[in-house]
C-alpha cells in the first residue's frame, strides 16, 4: 500500500499538475484539499487539454510558421490574419532557437490554403505547414 500519495491542490495550474506527475513518474494525481478528495487528473486529461489548447479537432486551417523572435512579430501575424478577414482560434508559440520562434495557428474563415500561404510568404515568413482541418469529437 502506498502511504505518501502525491496530490495537487484544486488551485494548482495544469502545468503544476503535469510537473508533479512527471517529477513523480505517475499517470494519475488526486486533487486534494484539507484531506478532501475532489477528483483526479490523469495523463489522458493532460493529452485532452493539449489537443484543446492546440485547436486539434476544429474545422479551419492550421498553419505553422517560423518567424524572427522580435518585438511585435505576433502583432504582424495577427494583422495579416485580420487583413484576410480570418479569425485566430488558437495560437501556440515556442522558441526554435535564440532568434527564431515556431508559431502554430488554427484559423477560421473563408480562404484557400494557397492564398493564405502566399500572404505569409510575401510578408517574409517561413511557412512550415499549412493544411485544412476538419471538426472531430474529442470524447
Amino acid at each position: 500500500m502506498i502511504r505518501d500519495v502525491v496530490t495537487v491542490s484544486p488551485y494548482a495550474s495544469l502545468e503544476d499538475a503535469i510537473y508533479t506527475m512527471m517529477k513523480n513518474r505517475v499517470g494519475i494525481v488526486p486533487v486534494v484539499e484539507s484531506g478532501q478528495v475532489y477528483g483526479i487528473i490523469t495523463d489522458k486529461d493532460v493529452f485532452r487539454a493539449f489537443l484543446e489548447i492546440s485547436g486539434y479537432g476544429q474545422a479551419g486551417i492550421r498553419i505553422g510558421l517560423e518567424v524572427p523572435d522580435t518585438p511585435r512579430v505576433l502583432e504582424k501575424i495577427a494583422n495579416l490574419i485580420a487583413s484576410e478577414n480570418l479569425n485566430i482560434e488558437r495560437t501556440i508559440v515556442a522558441p526554435k532557437n535564440d532568434t527564431v520562434l515556431r508559431v502554430e495557428l488554427q484559423v477560421e474563415g473563408e480562404i484557400g490554403i494557397e492564398q493564405l500561404k502566399k500572404v505569409f510568404v510575401e510578408a517574409g515568413f517561413t511557412v512550415t505547414e499549412i493544411a485544412e482541418t476538419e471538426a472531430k469529437e474529442l470524447d
